[in-house]
């Protein structure tokens, strides 16, 4: 089974493109997109995930430990999009030796490049339903006495201003129970948010607050997120091109991936948008995010990674 956690709204025996319900779904591997008949309980669907979730048992309390990735994903993606992405994602990981879940959380984003605003709009109104409807019953409902499940969460593109929103509005909701939660490694990559905000200010402090550590991978040479790359509200830098402010508290860190990248790029040809989506199809960059995950390295000791000018950069081979 594949697991998504949808808020889209529901058209006929499909999702729409608007915002919804969210729903907990289980699709099976021979479905070529989620719809409505994949929803299953919210309990049922939290014993699944866990049960994929735990992969060992803790060697001292013998409690079940494991790991469950929330990804997600950008703008301009229908429902088909999402799954394509989701399993690519996990494949990707299993690969590199991942045995924890993945979870997608899939937002109505449209199909059309340039309804970037409506998309936006859209993320905004989906945003608080990533937490109340995914990582914080998640969270809830694994009790940490018996089991130690790692929550971690994956940013691509737009996904990071759903997350960023998400964490912030997480924090201003009225119920105490909101606050109490969080997750171990947060990460973003191509992130379509400004630069700035990722400071140590007022709009991100909730992502700072909510977790361990924060990585995020970005590319210089990425069209999409240049000025005239979309129709995106101002013209501030993004995080995902230019990489994260002086302001950024220690526990974030920056991996410039653009050398990886322009030393590759004729091997993503096939991959659209590819110098905003490549990282889904290269393996270093997917042992890196495992790497991040498993959270048991120094994050100047990746193999993955070299530190030049004081910046870490992801490593590109020798020849």
């Amino acid at each position: 089974m594949d697991f998504i956690v949808c808020c889209r709204s529901t058209r006929g025996a499909d999702f729409g493109d608007d915002v919804g319900a969210v729903r907990h779904l289980a699709v099976p591997k021979t479905e070529q997109t989620h719809r409505p008949v994949h929803q299953v309980g919210l309990k049922a669907w939290i014993a699944d995930v866990t049960a994929v979730a735990e992969t060992s048992r803790d060697p001292v309390s013998g409690n079940p430990v494991g790991d469950v990735l929330f990804f997600v994903h950008g703008y301009n993606m229908s429902a088909a999009d999402v799954l394509r992405r989701h399993r690519l994602l996990r494949a990707g990981l299993e690969v590199q030796g991942y045995q924890g879940a993945v979870v997608s959380f899939d937002w109505p984003s449209g199909t059309v490049a340039a309804a970037y605003l409506i998309d936006r709009e859209k993320a905004d109104r989906s945003a608080y339903k990533l937490v109340s409807g995914a990582i914080e019953p998640f969270v809830r409902f694994n009790d940490p006495v018996r089991c130690d499940v790692k929550v971690h969460v994956l940013a691509h593109s737009m996904g990071a201003y759903v997350v960023r929103e998400a964490f912030d509005k997480a924090d201003d909701a009225a119920e105490p129970s909101s606050k109490n939660w969080s997750v171990s490694q947060l990460m973003f990559c191509a992130a379509d948010v400004s630069s700035d905000s990722l400071g140590a200010s007022d709009s991100s402090r909730s992502l700072y607050l909510h977790s361990v550590r924060f990585t995020n991978y970005y590319n210089r040479h990425d069209a999409v997120l240049s000025v005239s790359g979309a129709k995106r509200i101002g013209i501030s830098p993004r995080a995902g091109r230019i990489g994260l402010p002086d302001t950024a508290p220690s526990k974030a860190v920056d991996v410039d991936c653009s050398d990886y990248y322009d030393a590759h790029r004729d091997s993503f040809d096939a991959v659209p948008n590819k110098d905003h989506s490549f990282y889904f199809a290269d393996k270093v960059w997917t042992q890196d995010l495992h790497e991040t995950i498993k959270g048991d390295r120094d994050r100047l000791a990746f193999d993955t990674r070299v530190v030049r000018g004081g910046r870490v950069h992801l490593k590109v081979p020798s020849a």
